[in-house]
């Protein structure tokens, strides 16, 4: 708890126009995590070692690091849990089958112990017999959004504009980002242009949740 500001919680909406990976649609999900960052909160941590042992036990049926990689993933999605920097994390929604509009509303929460790194998400196509097929990916900057929170405002009128992001080449959004109030809360709506894909955009929202016993946003880095 000394090194956690509080949770971010990011409902991811839904995707738009994602890429075809099937024969004629996709089974979209979205994987979110903190670059660098392995606490998780919401999350299943499994400890990576007990894989690799698993992996050293089956060594005379696995003639390459490849064919242990593909091991590890089968695990990995046999627990609904994803490979992320050497931990596995249950940090992904649900698949939605046959769907390249697919509307998830779902709540994915992270831990935050550093503000100044920057959101990863992943959108994969869920396949049965194989490895799931990447559909693009973004990255967002928090750091706008952590500081419209700290400014306190909930007490202005609903619907106020606290900040306003505009899209740009150096960023993922497709359309200018708001930060605004709503309901007495403090939240940001993003349109994600997915990267390293023929088409794709996902829709998220930010909320802030304050955890009590954390060091807070007023000291962080």
């Amino acid at each position: 708890m000394d090194n956690l500001m509080g949770l971010l919680r990011i409902k991811v909406k839904r995707g738009i126009n994602l890429a075809i990976r099937d024969v004629c649609s996709s089974d979209p999900y979205v994987v979110v995590n903190m670059a660098k960052q392995m606490a998780t909160f919401n999350a299943m941590v499994v400890d990576f070692n007990w894989l690799k042992a698993l992996c050293i036990v089956c060594e005379e049926y696995l003639n390459s690091f490849c064919d242990q990689l593909l091991l590890l993933s089968a695990l990995a999605m046999a627990s609904n849990l994803v490979l992320i920097d050497g931990l596995l994390q249950k940090l992904k929604t649900r698949v939605v089958k046959k769907d390249v509009n697919p509307e998830w509303n779902e709540d994915l929460t992270l831990s935050i112990a550093d503000s100044n790194l920057p959101i990863h998400l992943t959108v994969y196509d869920h396949d049965t017999f194989s490895l799931d097929d990447r559909m693009g990916d973004a990255e967002f900057d928090i750091k706008p959004f952590i500081e419209a929170v700290k400014m306190r405002l909930e007490g202005l009128p609903d619907g106020t504009i606290i900040t306003k992001v505009p899209a740009s080449r150096t960023n993922c959004l497709s359309e200018e980002s708001c930060v605004v109030l709503k309901d007495g809360k403090v939240v940001q709506d993003l349109c994600l242009r997915l990267r390293n894909v023929e088409c794709g955009e996902v829709e998220i929202q930010l909320q802030w949740i304050n955890v009590p016993g954390s060091r807070g946003l007023n000291m962080a880095y």
